[in-house]
């Protein structure tokens, strides 16, 4: 099954400044299968983190279609969504999207695993002994089984977002989006990071990852997305996309961050 199917999206910011229009995302489509890994990657400013947002709908679309789970969401034209789904059916769809972010997001006055218990208890209706456990299970999970009750501002940068994983984790979703889910990170808190993800990954978890982590791209991606100037440059697995690329902007991109 395909857990994601994006065609044709594009986008489009109003100018500022007295600047014109930005078009950020130009017909970017991307199919992700259940259980793969697909890492995204390209230079600041190519439209990777819009394109990562439009699918949970914290961005709309100006056109294309978006489907989860083959179902279809989006269907828009002009930014005028053609599908007709009730308020209920298109928030059960998107719940099986969670998504990890640069920073953090927890909220500083609940703890660790009052942050894991919330969404579960008012979204997903489950009872608080059941969040409860659940949490507890995931901070293990996630290395932090001794860091239940610390608020987040007791936790350094890299244990703050294993919890943010963990929260996400925590509204079962089929699927994992992640943005840029180390760059607020000091460099020597990036492993633990990257170590809670490649296990997610090894379990089975499709994951649509925006990074500019490479050697995690290379070891943990299925396929390996270029994206510049709000396109798809190319697309493969990684060894091919690491070791020869089609496009010279994609060689050029990798020896400046290689």
């Amino acid at each position: 099954m395909s857990m994601i199917t994006a065609v044709d999206l594009c986008k489009t910011f109003p100018g500022k400044n007295g600047r014109g229009p930005l078009e950020v995302l130009k017909k970017v489509s991307l199919t992700v299968e259940q259980g793969e890994v697909v890492c995204v990657i390209g230079p600041s400013g190519s439209g990777k983190s819009t394109f990562l947002r439009t699918l949970n709908r914290l961005e709309t679309i100006d056109s294309g279609k978006i489907y989860i789970e083959d179902k279809l969401l989006f269907d828009c034209s002009q930014g005028v969504n053609a599908v007709r789904l009730t308020h209920g059916e298109l928030a059960a769809s998107l719940l099986e999207v969670g998504m990890v972010f640069q920073n953090f997001n927890l909220f500083p006055h609940k703890t660790a695993l009052e942050n894991l218990m919330l969404a579960p208890e008012h979204v997903r209706k489950v009872s608080p002994a059941e969040a409860r456990e659940r949490g507890l299970r995931l901070l293990d999970r996630v290395g932090l089984s001794g860091k239940v009750d610390a608020y987040p501002a007791q936790l350094s940068g890299g244990q703050q977002q294993r919890v943010a994983i963990a929260r996400a984790l925590a509204m079962e979703p089929k699927i994992m989006l992640f943005d840029e889910p180390t760059s607020a990170l000091d460099p020597e808190l990036v492993g633990e990071v990257l170590s809670v993800m490649k296990s997610l990954a090894q379990g089975g978890m499709t994951m649509l990852v925006v990074t500019h982590e490479m050697g995690f791209a290379r070891e943990a991606a299925d396929k390996v997305v270029v994206m510049f100037e709000g396109s798809i440059l190319e697309m493969g697995p990684p060894e091919t996309i690491f070791s020869s690329p089609a496009a010279g902007r994609t060689r050029q991109f990798l020896q400046s961050v290689l």
